[in-house]
Protein backbone atom coordinates (compact mmCIF):
# COMPACT_ATOMS: atom_id res chain seq x y z
CA UNK A 1 0.00 0.00 0.00
CA UNK A 2 1.31 3.41 -0.95
CA UNK A 3 2.33 5.81 1.78
CA UNK A 4 -0.26 8.64 1.72
CA UNK A 5 2.58 11.11 2.07
CA UNK A 6 3.98 9.98 -1.28
CA UNK A 7 0.75 10.15 -3.25
CA UNK A 8 0.80 13.10 -5.64
CA UNK A 9 -2.08 15.56 -5.54
CA UNK A 10 -1.41 17.34 -8.80
CA UNK A 11 -4.50 17.98 -10.90
CA UNK A 12 -4.06 16.71 -14.42
CA UNK A 13 -6.22 15.44 -17.25
CA UNK A 14 -6.37 11.67 -16.92
CA UNK A 15 -8.39 10.83 -20.01
CA UNK A 16 -8.38 11.49 -23.73
CA UNK A 17 -11.07 14.13 -24.37
CA UNK A 18 -11.33 13.03 -27.99
CA UNK A 19 -12.63 9.57 -27.03
CA UNK A 20 -16.41 9.24 -27.16
CA UNK A 21 -18.64 6.20 -27.13
CA UNK A 22 -22.30 5.29 -27.47
CA UNK A 23 -22.98 3.77 -24.06
CA UNK A 24 -24.87 6.62 -22.38
CA UNK A 25 -25.50 10.33 -22.60
CA UNK A 26 -24.32 10.34 -18.98
CA UNK A 27 -20.80 9.67 -20.27
CA UNK A 28 -20.61 13.16 -21.77
CA UNK A 29 -18.97 15.98 -19.88
CA UNK A 30 -20.60 19.28 -19.00
CA UNK A 31 -21.44 21.79 -21.70
CA UNK A 32 -19.09 24.81 -21.69
CA UNK A 33 -22.02 27.19 -21.07
CA UNK A 34 -22.91 25.19 -17.96
CA UNK A 35 -19.35 25.43 -16.67
CA UNK A 36 -19.42 29.19 -17.27
CA UNK A 37 -22.63 29.45 -15.25
CA UNK A 38 -21.09 27.51 -12.37
CA UNK A 39 -18.14 29.89 -12.33
CA UNK A 40 -20.50 32.88 -12.23
CA UNK A 41 -22.34 31.43 -9.24
CA UNK A 42 -19.11 30.75 -7.36
CA UNK A 43 -17.49 33.11 -4.89
CA UNK A 44 -18.90 34.88 -1.92
CA UNK A 45 -21.65 33.59 0.32
CA UNK A 46 -25.23 32.72 -0.58
CA UNK A 47 -27.88 31.41 1.78
CA UNK A 48 -27.86 27.61 1.84
CA UNK A 49 -30.64 25.08 1.26
CA UNK A 50 -32.42 26.95 -1.51
CA UNK A 51 -32.84 30.48 -0.19
CA UNK A 52 -30.22 31.78 -2.61
CA UNK A 53 -30.83 34.18 -5.48
CA UNK A 54 -30.18 31.57 -8.16
CA UNK A 55 -32.86 29.22 -6.88
CA UNK A 56 -35.27 32.11 -6.55
CA UNK A 57 -34.70 33.14 -10.18
CA UNK A 58 -34.94 29.53 -11.33
CA UNK A 59 -38.59 29.52 -10.31
CA UNK A 60 -39.35 32.21 -12.90
CA UNK A 61 -37.56 30.21 -15.57
CA UNK A 62 -39.45 27.04 -14.63
CA UNK A 63 -42.80 28.85 -14.78
CA UNK A 64 -42.02 30.09 -18.26
CA UNK A 65 -41.88 26.43 -19.34
CA UNK A 66 -44.46 24.74 -17.10
CA UNK A 67 -47.04 27.35 -16.18
CA UNK A 68 -47.58 29.98 -13.48
CA UNK A 69 -48.19 27.52 -10.64
CA UNK A 70 -45.09 25.38 -11.26
CA UNK A 71 -42.42 25.16 -8.59
CA UNK A 72 -38.99 23.52 -8.92
CA UNK A 73 -37.28 21.56 -6.16
CA UNK A 74 -33.66 20.93 -7.19
CA UNK A 75 -32.19 17.55 -6.21
CA UNK A 76 -28.93 15.68 -6.76
CA UNK A 77 -29.90 13.04 -9.32
CA UNK A 78 -32.63 11.38 -11.36
CA UNK A 79 -33.36 8.50 -9.03
CA UNK A 80 -33.69 10.98 -6.21
CA UNK A 81 -36.06 13.11 -8.27
CA UNK A 82 -38.29 10.13 -9.02
CA UNK A 83 -38.30 8.85 -5.44
CA UNK A 84 -39.03 12.29 -3.98
CA UNK A 85 -41.76 13.00 -6.53
CA UNK A 86 -43.56 9.68 -6.13
CA UNK A 87 -43.16 9.53 -2.37
CA UNK A 88 -44.69 12.99 -2.05
CA UNK A 89 -47.95 11.97 -3.75
CA UNK A 90 -48.56 8.45 -2.41
CA UNK A 91 -49.82 7.13 0.89
CA UNK A 92 -48.03 4.32 2.71
CA UNK A 93 -50.46 1.91 1.07
CA UNK A 94 -50.18 3.56 -2.33
CA UNK A 95 -49.03 2.09 -5.64
CA UNK A 96 -47.68 3.48 -8.92
CA UNK A 97 -48.63 2.08 -12.32
CA UNK A 98 -45.71 2.20 -14.76
CA UNK A 99 -44.33 0.51 -17.85
CA UNK A 100 -42.38 -2.69 -17.25
CA UNK A 101 -39.39 -0.97 -18.90
CA UNK A 102 -39.67 2.17 -16.77
CA UNK A 103 -36.47 3.35 -15.13
CA UNK A 104 -38.15 3.35 -11.73
CA UNK A 105 -38.82 -0.37 -12.17
CA UNK A 106 -35.67 -1.63 -13.90
CA UNK A 107 -32.76 0.69 -13.07
CA UNK A 108 -33.18 2.22 -9.64
CA UNK A 109 -32.19 -0.73 -7.45
CA UNK A 110 -35.63 -0.86 -5.85
CA UNK A 111 -35.26 2.70 -4.51
CA UNK A 112 -38.89 3.75 -5.14
CA UNK A 113 -40.05 0.73 -3.16
CA UNK A 114 -37.31 0.48 -0.54
CA UNK A 115 -36.69 4.19 0.04
CA UNK A 116 -40.01 5.65 -1.13
CA UNK A 117 -42.02 2.90 0.52
CA UNK A 118 -44.43 2.53 -2.38
CA UNK A 119 -45.54 -0.38 -4.55
CA UNK A 120 -44.84 -0.45 -8.29
CA UNK A 121 -47.37 -2.07 -10.62
CA UNK A 122 -45.44 -2.63 -13.89
CA UNK A 123 -47.33 -3.25 -17.13
CA UNK A 124 -45.67 -4.83 -20.21
CA UNK A 125 -45.75 -2.51 -23.22
CA UNK A 126 -44.69 -3.11 -26.84
CA UNK A 127 -42.83 0.19 -27.22
CA UNK A 128 -42.25 1.52 -23.71
CA UNK A 129 -45.44 3.59 -23.76
CA UNK A 130 -48.52 3.19 -21.58
CA UNK A 131 -52.05 3.67 -22.91
CA UNK A 132 -55.36 4.01 -21.04
CA UNK A 133 -56.11 0.39 -21.93
CA UNK A 134 -52.78 -0.82 -20.58
CA UNK A 135 -53.20 1.26 -17.43
CA UNK A 136 -56.52 -0.48 -16.80
CA UNK A 137 -54.71 -3.78 -16.34
CA UNK A 138 -53.66 -2.51 -12.91
CA UNK A 139 -56.15 0.32 -12.28
CA UNK A 140 -58.57 -1.42 -9.95
CA UNK A 141 -59.10 -2.44 -6.32
CA UNK A 142 -59.09 0.98 -4.70
CA UNK A 143 -61.36 -0.22 -1.88
CA UNK A 144 -59.65 -3.61 -1.47
CA UNK A 145 -57.59 -3.50 1.70
CA UNK A 146 -55.65 -6.56 0.51
CA UNK A 147 -54.21 -4.73 -2.50
CA UNK A 148 -51.88 -1.75 -2.79
CA UNK A 149 -53.99 1.20 -3.92
CA UNK A 150 -53.17 2.60 -7.40
CA UNK A 151 -52.69 6.32 -6.80
CA UNK A 152 -50.25 7.45 -9.51
CA UNK A 153 -49.53 6.69 -13.16
CA UNK A 154 -45.87 7.27 -14.02
CA UNK A 155 -44.86 7.70 -17.66
CA UNK A 156 -41.43 8.41 -19.16
CA UNK A 157 -40.85 11.02 -21.88
CA UNK A 158 -38.88 10.09 -23.92
CA UNK A 159 -39.17 6.44 -22.94
CA UNK A 160 -36.43 4.02 -22.01
CA UNK A 161 -36.81 2.52 -25.50
CA UNK A 162 -36.23 5.87 -27.18
CA UNK A 163 -39.85 6.30 -28.22
CA UNK A 164 -41.83 9.49 -27.66
CA UNK A 165 -45.39 10.05 -26.49
CA UNK A 166 -47.41 12.47 -28.60
CA UNK A 167 -49.19 15.32 -26.89
CA UNK A 168 -52.54 13.65 -27.51
CA UNK A 169 -51.32 10.38 -26.01
CA UNK A 170 -50.26 12.08 -22.79
CA UNK A 171 -53.46 14.09 -22.66
CA UNK A 172 -55.48 10.88 -22.96
CA UNK A 173 -53.46 9.21 -20.20
CA UNK A 174 -53.90 12.18 -17.88
CA UNK A 175 -57.64 12.39 -18.47
CA UNK A 176 -58.00 8.64 -17.90
CA UNK A 177 -55.93 8.65 -14.72
CA UNK A 178 -57.73 11.67 -13.30
CA UNK A 179 -61.11 10.06 -13.94
CA UNK A 180 -59.95 7.22 -11.72
CA UNK A 181 -58.75 9.66 -9.05
CA UNK A 182 -55.07 9.01 -9.85
CA UNK A 183 -52.32 11.54 -10.44
CA UNK A 184 -49.79 11.54 -13.29
CA UNK A 185 -46.05 11.73 -12.77
CA UNK A 186 -43.72 12.16 -15.73
CA UNK A 187 -40.12 10.97 -15.61
CA UNK A 188 -38.48 13.61 -17.79
CA UNK A 189 -34.84 12.54 -17.65
CA UNK A 190 -34.83 13.13 -21.43
CA UNK A 191 -37.73 15.56 -21.63
CA UNK A 192 -35.75 17.93 -23.85
CA UNK A 193 -35.14 15.17 -26.39
CA UNK A 194 -38.87 14.52 -26.58
CA UNK A 195 -39.59 18.22 -27.07
CA UNK A 196 -37.03 18.40 -29.87
CA UNK A 197 -38.47 15.29 -31.48
CA UNK A 198 -42.06 16.56 -31.37
CA UNK A 199 -41.03 20.14 -32.21
CA UNK A 200 -43.34 21.25 -29.43
CA UNK A 201 -42.59 23.22 -26.26
CA UNK A 202 -42.32 21.16 -23.09
CA UNK A 203 -45.47 22.75 -21.70
CA UNK A 204 -47.52 21.27 -24.55
CA UNK A 205 -47.19 17.73 -23.21
CA UNK A 206 -46.78 18.46 -19.50
CA UNK A 207 -48.90 21.10 -17.77
CA UNK A 208 -51.12 21.73 -20.80
CA UNK A 209 -51.75 17.98 -21.12
CA UNK A 210 -52.64 17.48 -17.45
CA UNK A 211 -49.39 16.17 -15.89
CA UNK A 212 -49.37 16.82 -12.14
CA UNK A 213 -45.65 16.69 -11.42
CA UNK A 214 -42.48 15.66 -13.18
CA UNK A 215 -38.85 14.80 -12.72
CA UNK A 216 -36.88 17.24 -14.86
CA UNK A 217 -33.59 15.96 -16.22
CA UNK A 218 -30.46 17.98 -16.79
CA UNK A 219 -27.46 15.67 -16.43
CA UNK A 220 -28.18 13.79 -19.67
CA UNK A 221 -28.48 17.09 -21.54
CA UNK A 222 -25.29 18.91 -20.62
CA UNK A 223 -25.36 19.58 -16.89
CA UNK A 224 -22.57 18.52 -14.56
CA UNK A 225 -24.97 17.18 -11.93
CA UNK A 226 -28.46 17.82 -10.65
CA UNK A 227 -32.11 17.44 -11.62
CA UNK A 228 -35.33 18.87 -10.25
CA UNK A 229 -38.79 17.82 -9.20
CA UNK A 230 -41.27 20.21 -10.78
CA UNK A 231 -44.65 20.35 -9.09
CA UNK A 232 -47.18 21.59 -11.63
CA UNK A 233 -50.35 21.00 -9.63
CA UNK A 234 -49.74 22.82 -6.32
CA UNK A 235 -52.48 20.88 -4.55
CA UNK A 236 -50.83 17.46 -4.82
CA UNK A 237 -47.45 17.76 -3.09
CA UNK A 238 -47.65 20.28 -0.27
CA UNK A 239 -45.01 18.48 1.81
CA UNK A 240 -42.46 18.31 -1.01
CA UNK A 241 -39.69 20.19 0.79
CA UNK A 242 -39.98 17.86 3.78
CA UNK A 243 -39.97 14.74 1.60
CA UNK A 244 -36.90 16.03 -0.26
CA UNK A 245 -34.96 16.46 2.99
CA UNK A 246 -36.19 13.13 4.39
CA UNK A 247 -34.99 11.44 1.19
CA UNK A 248 -31.49 12.97 1.50
CA UNK A 249 -31.95 15.00 -1.70
CA UNK A 250 -31.66 18.54 -0.29
CA UNK A 251 -28.46 20.14 -1.65
CA UNK A 252 -26.98 22.53 0.88
CA UNK A 253 -25.21 24.58 -1.81
CA UNK A 254 -28.30 24.53 -3.98
CA UNK A 255 -27.19 27.52 -6.04
CA UNK A 256 -24.86 25.22 -7.98
CA UNK A 257 -27.74 23.03 -9.12
CA UNK A 258 -30.09 25.93 -9.74
CA UNK A 259 -27.66 27.97 -11.82
CA UNK A 260 -27.08 24.99 -14.11
CA UNK A 261 -30.82 24.52 -14.63
CA UNK A 262 -31.15 28.24 -15.29
CA UNK A 263 -28.32 28.19 -17.85
CA UNK A 264 -29.88 25.17 -19.54
CA UNK A 265 -33.48 26.42 -19.59
CA UNK A 266 -33.45 30.23 -19.66
CA UNK A 267 -32.35 30.32 -23.29
CA UNK A 268 -32.32 27.57 -25.88
CA UNK A 269 -29.34 25.52 -24.70
CA UNK A 270 -31.62 22.67 -23.61
CA UNK A 271 -33.17 22.54 -27.09
CA UNK A 272 -29.92 22.95 -29.01
CA UNK A 273 -28.33 20.10 -27.10
CA UNK A 274 -31.33 17.82 -27.50
CA UNK A 275 -31.77 18.53 -31.20
CA UNK A 276 -28.15 17.73 -31.84
CA UNK A 277 -28.23 14.46 -29.88
CA UNK A 278 -31.42 13.41 -31.68
CA UNK A 279 -29.93 14.27 -35.06
CA UNK A 280 -26.86 12.17 -34.34
CA UNK A 281 -29.07 9.20 -33.40
CA UNK A 282 -30.96 9.52 -36.69
CA UNK A 283 -27.66 9.73 -38.57
CA UNK A 284 -26.44 6.62 -36.79
CA UNK A 285 -29.61 4.67 -37.54
CA UNK A 286 -29.44 5.62 -41.21
CA UNK A 287 -25.74 4.75 -41.41
CA UNK A 288 -26.17 1.22 -40.03
CA UNK A 289 -29.62 0.35 -41.43
CA UNK A 290 -28.18 -1.04 -44.67
CA UNK A 291 -25.51 -3.16 -43.01
CA UNK A 292 -26.47 -6.80 -43.53
CA UNK A 293 -27.40 -8.50 -40.26
CA UNK A 294 -28.28 -5.29 -38.37
CA UNK A 295 -31.92 -4.65 -37.47
CA UNK A 296 -33.17 -1.37 -35.96
CA UNK A 297 -35.81 -2.53 -33.47
CA UNK A 298 -37.67 0.59 -32.29
CA UNK A 299 -38.48 3.87 -34.04
CA UNK A 300 -35.60 6.32 -33.58
CA UNK A 301 -37.49 9.25 -32.10
CA UNK A 302 -34.99 10.68 -29.62
CA UNK A 303 -31.28 10.13 -28.98
CA UNK A 304 -31.34 6.34 -28.66
CA UNK A 305 -30.88 3.59 -31.24
CA UNK A 306 -31.81 0.00 -30.39
CA UNK A 307 -30.47 -2.67 -32.73
CA UNK A 308 -30.22 -6.42 -33.04
CA UNK A 309 -27.01 -7.99 -34.29
CA UNK A 310 -24.95 -11.09 -33.49
CA UNK A 311 -23.56 -11.04 -29.95
CA UNK A 312 -20.07 -11.93 -31.10
CA UNK A 313 -20.08 -8.86 -33.33
CA UNK A 314 -21.24 -6.66 -30.46
CA UNK A 315 -18.55 -8.06 -28.19
CA UNK A 316 -15.83 -7.31 -30.75
CA UNK A 317 -17.22 -3.85 -31.41
CA UNK A 318 -17.32 -3.09 -27.67
CA UNK A 319 -13.53 -3.36 -27.63
CA UNK A 320 -13.45 -0.36 -29.97
CA UNK A 321 -16.43 1.65 -28.66
CA UNK A 322 -18.30 1.57 -25.36
CA UNK A 323 -21.98 0.62 -25.49
CA UNK A 324 -24.29 -1.70 -23.57
CA UNK A 325 -26.35 -4.77 -24.24
CA UNK A 326 -30.02 -4.06 -23.58
CA UNK A 327 -31.04 -7.72 -23.80
CA UNK A 328 -28.03 -9.95 -24.39
CA UNK A 329 -30.13 -13.09 -24.82
CA UNK A 330 -31.98 -11.43 -27.70
CA UNK A 331 -28.87 -9.83 -29.20
CA UNK A 332 -30.32 -6.38 -28.50
CA UNK A 333 -27.99 -3.44 -27.91
CA UNK A 334 -28.52 0.24 -27.17
CA UNK A 335 -26.53 3.07 -28.71
CA UNK A 336 -26.93 6.51 -27.14
CA UNK A 337 -25.94 9.87 -28.62
CA UNK A 338 -25.18 12.98 -26.57
CA UNK A 339 -24.90 16.73 -27.06
CA UNK A 340 -21.21 16.33 -27.88
CA UNK A 341 -21.49 13.38 -30.29
CA UNK A 342 -20.02 14.42 -33.63
CA UNK A 343 -20.76 13.35 -37.18
CA UNK A 344 -17.27 11.87 -37.34
CA UNK A 345 -18.04 9.82 -34.21
CA UNK A 346 -21.15 8.41 -35.86
CA UNK A 347 -19.52 7.73 -39.21
CA UNK A 348 -16.50 6.06 -37.63
CA UNK A 349 -18.72 3.88 -35.47
CA UNK A 350 -20.86 2.84 -38.44
CA UNK A 351 -17.74 1.98 -40.41
CA UNK A 352 -16.39 -0.09 -37.52
CA UNK A 353 -19.71 -1.91 -37.24
CA UNK A 354 -19.67 -2.75 -40.95
CA UNK A 355 -16.11 -4.04 -40.62
CA UNK A 356 -17.03 -6.25 -37.68
CA UNK A 357 -20.05 -7.59 -39.54
CA UNK A 358 -17.66 -8.62 -42.30
CA UNK A 359 -19.14 -6.24 -44.85
CA UNK A 360 -18.40 -2.79 -46.15
CA UNK A 361 -20.13 0.47 -45.39
CA UNK A 362 -22.58 1.31 -48.22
Amino acid sequence: MADPATVTTDARRRHDPEVRGFASDNYAGAHPEILEALALANGGHQIAYGEDQYTEHLQRVIRSHFGPSAEAFPVFNGTGANVVALQSVTDRWGAVICSATAHIHTDECGAPERVGGLKLLPVPTPDGKLTPELIDREAFGWEDEHRAMPQVVSITQSTELGTVYTTDEIRAICAHAHRHGMLVHLDGARLANASASLDRPMRAFTNAAGVDLLSLGGTKNGMLFGEAVVVINPDVARAMKHVRKLSMQLPSKMRFVSVQLEALLAGDLWLRNARHANAMARRLAEAVSDVDGVEIVYPVQSNAVFAKLPNEVSERLQKRYRFYFWDEAAGLVRWMCAFDTTEDDVDSFAKALAEEMGGTQP
